[in-house]
């Protein structure tokens, strides 16, 4: 297979052509992580050496900081194909049986939301991540008996948003667990440059800043703001992204100069005005903004958190200070007192 079969093979065939060029395609495209970059360079340059496919690995981290995108690159540095699907999607052991027993020596089995595998599917894997076999019971009751079939060597990338929900098992048996982190607006700024290249869209150093600054740390984030951008610049411009056009676009499209957009301020307003600056219970808040509680904790709050705007405490979600600076607003005098030891 060529590398450019390759390539086609690690896109996600749900996305459209679009997006998928806008993904990094080998290491030395891919922007930030530098520590797990080099990380990934040792492990797939040893076992290509050695003539073996690559540990099993686990990449954590909050959406969109290029989890998939990574496991394209680990497929496309091995020269070897990639499979994908999700962990809500394997809902019977044969499910994930029947993906195994069609990859090929050295294959890249990528599975996104890991975390959420039924049990009964995560037990099968563990067979086949540790000892490449797979165990299949045939017929029920008294005369059900079980087999055990040899795999290929494959390797399986896991992604997860959510490390605590994966059980001591399954993530004992990742050879290497890395945890991205958010981004640099420097590094932001590389990404959009090389995206604005992809796109032709033309972008002023400036316009690139600023919607690196207001991107909350994530490229995909940033590349959609760039696609938002340059919408705005067609119709309402000459197509040139420049520093007013970027703000007057992020201004209409209400992401503010934090990068918070409606309902990231729907939260702390929430907190600093509905509730009155009360501790509040994650499935309280999710009701009042009519969202999912996973959504909240997954999406939203980590970067609420890594600013500052907002804290969580033994009672409830609260907001920071900087939280009602942000909106214009005066903390409370005094806050509710936190439990002690004996109350």
């Amino acid at each position: 297979m060529s590398r450019e079969e390759l390539l086609r093979a690690s896109a996600d065939p749900i996305e459209s052509a679009e997006e998928t060029t806008l993904r990094p395609r080998s290491l030395d495209d891919f922007v930030g992580q530098p520590r797990l970059v080099e990380h990934l360079q040792i492990m797939l340059s040893a076992a290509k050496q050695r003539g073996q496919s690559v540990d099993h690995i686990l990449f954590a981290g909050p959406p969109g900081l290029g989890k998939t995108s990574l496991s394209g690159i680990v497929a496309v540095e091995m020269g070897v194909s990639l499979r994908i699907t999700s962990g809500p999607a394997l809902e019977r052991a044969g499910d994930l049986a029947a993906i195994l027993t069609n990859l090929d020596d050295g294959d890249v089995l990528f599975i996104d939301e890991v975390h959420r595998l039924p049990r009964a599917v995560e037990e099968v894997l563990y067979p086949a991540m540790e000892d490449f076999q797979l165990d299949i019971v045939i017929g029920k009751g008294p005369s059900a008996r079980s087999i055990r079939l040899d795999l290929p060597r494959f390797t399986l990338v896991g992604a997860t948003t959510r490390t605590g929900l994966i059980t001591g098992p399954l993530r004992d048996r990742f050879g290497f667990v890395a945890r991205l982190d958010f981004y640099t607006p420097e590094e932001l700024v590389s990404i959009l440059t090389r995206a604005a290249g992809i796109l032709g869209v033309p972008l002023e150093p400036p316009a690139a800043l600023e919607c690196a600054r207001r991107s909350r740390g994530t490229p995909r984030i940033a590349n959609r703001l760039l696609k938002r951008v340059r919408d705005y610049a067609e119709v309402r411009g000459d197509g040139t992204v420049t520093l007013e056009v970027a703000q007057q676009a992020l201004a209409l499209f209400e992401v503010d100069e934090l990068g918070l957009d409606k309902v990231d301020r729907a939260i702390l307003h929430a907190l600093c005005v509905t509730f009155a600056g009360q501790p509040v219970g994650l499935g309280t808040l999710a009701a009042s903004l009519a969202e999912e509680p996973d959504t909240l904790e997954d999406v939203y709050e980590p970067f609420l958190l890594k600013q500052g705007l907002l804290q969580r405490t033994p009672r409830g979600r609260i907001a920071t200070p900087a939280g009602y600076a942000h909106l214009g607003l005066q903390p409370p005098a005094s806050r509710p007192s936190e439990p002690g030891l004996f109350g």
